[in-house]
């Protein structure tokens, strides 16, 4: 399997029913490699339960779900992770008592194994802090480092979410409102830093602020009643009479 194949996530005819109530039906996307993606539409359109079917958290009632060559449909969410599918988790109840960096070795341990190593050695340590600050620099968090993570503001706090997910290493990396109530200026310097991860990184994200969406997105989806409305690009988007109609033009949030 390509290294490319690995990272293109996608999705065939992918459906989860309860009853007789469709949440998802036939929903078929694919997720080009390193593209910032956003995922939008009305309330109850279904967008965090196509991103529940994406990571594991929900299994369809119908349809596939591919990781490059690999079908991952019916893999728990953990081997998912393994595969290189991520998605960032709420702080508060794992790592609120711990600093900043406390928090991300943790995590960059459990990847390398080291926390199943009683014999670590003292250089394995030093590697995992090493590699945790060299994250943290990445997303503007060196300040915070020492901090405990429940005293940081909300946006950093999100940050810090992101770092954790990062020290995974994925490939995919879904984000569910990520700025859901973070002031407007936090908001937008958190995507500035979500655009600045690294290309080889595929970003997928549901927002409610339309002006975010539309500056960071490379391509947007529209869901409406649990079916894709379109595709496109920004500019596609925006041109697009449906969208203004169901969506954008009755002013309703994601």
């Amino acid at each position: 399997m390509s290294a490319i194949a690995l990272r293109t996530l996608r999705t065939e005819a992918l459906s989860k029913r309860w009853g007789s109530f469709a949440a998802n039906s036939d929903v078929s996307l694919n997720f080009q490699p390193g593209t910032r993606h956003a995922l939008i539409g009305p309330n109850g359109a279904g967008k965090t339960t196509f991103v529940n079917l994406l990571t594991g958290a929900l299994l369809p009632s119908g349809g596939k779900v591919w990781l490059g060559d690999t079908d991952i449909t019916a893999l728990p969410q953990h081997t998912r992770v393994q595969l290189g599918m991520t998605r960032t988790f709420q702080i508060n109840t794992l790592f609120a008592g711990l600093t900043v960096l406390e928090s991300v070795v943790l995590a960059v341990s459990e990847r390398r194994g080291l926390q199943r190593r009683w014999y670590q050695t003292v250089a394995s340590q030093k590697d995992a802090v090493d590699e945790a600050m060299l994250l943290l620099a990445s997303l503007k968090l060196t300040a915070e480092a020492n901090h405990i993570t429940r005293s940081l503001a909300y946006g950093k706090q999100r940050l810090v979410e992101i770092a954790l997910a990062l020290a995974t290493r994925p490939a995919i990396l879904l984000l569910d409102e990520p700025a859901a109530g973070i002031p407007a200026a936090e908001s937008r310097e958190l995507f500035e830093v979500i655009a600045q991860l690294p290309r080889d990184v595929t970003v997928l994200f549901i927002e409610h602020d339309m002006g975010l969406v539309f500056r960071f997105a490379d391509r947007i989806t529209v869901l409406v009643g649990g079916r894709v409305l379109t595709e496109g690009t920004p500019a596609e988007i925006a041109a697009d009479p449906r969208v203004k109609e169901v969506y954008l033009g009755e002013g309703e949030h994601a």
